[in-house]
C-alpha cells in the first residue's frame, strides 16, 4: 500500500508496523480505514519476512472509534461481523500481534487495542467503550470479561467513562505503560524479542492462552496436547538444545 494511504504497513527488522493514519478524524475508522486494516491484516499473515504485527494510530491518538458522521450520512443500524477487522474472529492471525496505544482508544478503537495479543499504551492513553452515550452497541465487547474481571468490564460497558493508561495497566487491559516519546521504542523491543523465539512455539503459545476461554479445563489440556504435540517433533525443537549446547543462538527455520 502507498504512503499516501489511510492505512501503512512499514516492516522494520522483522516489525510489521500498522499505522492508521488519518489524524485530521482522529483516525476514526470510515470505509478507507477499514478495509486498509483489513488488507493490512492480510499483507503480514502473507509476509514471511514479518514476524509480529505492531498497531498504532498517527499523531497523538490512537483510534476514536467509528466515524459518526460516515455511520450518520449512510444510516448505519447493525455492523454486519466483517465491518472491520476483529482479529480471531473474522480474520485469523497465527502470529503475534501487539497494539501500541499512543493517545486516547475509544469505542471501535478499543476495539482494536482489546483485539490484539499485547497492548502497550504512553502515559497519555485513554480507553474507553463509549457506546452507550452515543446509543451504539458493543457487542465486540463479549471477550472483555476474559481479560479483565467482570465487574471492572460492567463498571467500562455501563458507565462510558474513561479509564486512564495507569488504571488500565492495573487492571490487567494493559501490559506496559511508558512515557509517549518511548513508545515506538519500546514497542519494537519488545516484538523483537518474541520474533527472535522458536516461530512454532510462539504460534502454539498465542492459541494455548486462548484454550480456557473456549473449553472446559480437561478438553482444554487436550486441545493443548495436540496444539504442541507439532512443535515438540519439529526440527526447531532439536534445533533448541543443539544450540544451547554449543553456546550458539539458534538458526530457526520454523519447521
Amino acid at each position: 500500500m502507498p504512503e499516501t494511504e489511510v492505512v501503512r504497513y512499514d516492516v522494520r527488522d522483522g516489525i510489521a508496523w500498522v499505522t492508521i493514519d488519518r489524524p485530521e478524524a482522529r483516525n476514526a475508522l470510515n470505509r478507507a480505514v477499514r478495509e486498509g486494516l483489513f488488507a493490512a491484516a492480510r499483507r503480514f499473515n502473507a509476509d514471511d519476512d514479518a514476524k509480529v504485527l505492531v498497531l498504532t494510530g498517527a499523531g497523538d491518538v490512537f483510534c476514536a472509534g467509528g466515524d459518526l458522521k460516515e455511520m450518520a450520512d449512510t444510516g448505519l443500524k447493525i455492523p454486519p461481523p466483517d465491518f472491520l477487522p476483529q482479529f480471531g474472529r473474522n480474520i485469523e492471525i497465527t502470529k503475534p500481534t501487539i497494539a501500541a496505544v499512543n493517545g486516547p482508544a475509544l469505542a471501535g478503537g478499543f476495539l482494536l487495542a482489546q483485539m490484539c495479543d499485547l497492548c502497550v499504551a504512553a502515559d497519555t492513553a485513554r480507553f474507553a467503550i463509549t457506546e452507550v452515550k452515543v446509543g451504539r452497541g458493543a457487542p465486540w465487547a463479549a471477550p472483555l470479561p476474559w481479560l479483565i474481571p467482570p465487574r471492572l468490564a460492567m463498571e467500562i460497558l455501563l458507565t462510558g467513562d474513561f479509564v486512564d493508561a495507569a488504571r488500565a495497566e492495573r487492571i490487567g487491559l494493559v501490559n506496559h505503560v511508558v512515557p509517549g516519546e518511548r513508545l515506538r521504542e519500546h514497542v519494537q523491543a519488545l516484538a523483537t524479542r518474541i520474533a527472535g523465539n522458536a516461530p512454532l512455539s510462539v504460534r502454539a503459545a498465542k492459541r494455548t492462552v486462548r484454550l480456557l476461554a473456549e473449553h472446559p479445563l480437561p478438553a482444554a489440556f487436550d486441545e493443548a496436547e495436540r496444539i504442541w504435540a507439532p512443535v515438540y517433533t519439529s526440527r526447531d525443537a532439536q534445533e533448541g538444545p543443539a544450540a544451547f549446547r554449543d553456546k550458539r543462538r539458534p538458526n530457526w527455520e520454523g519447521r
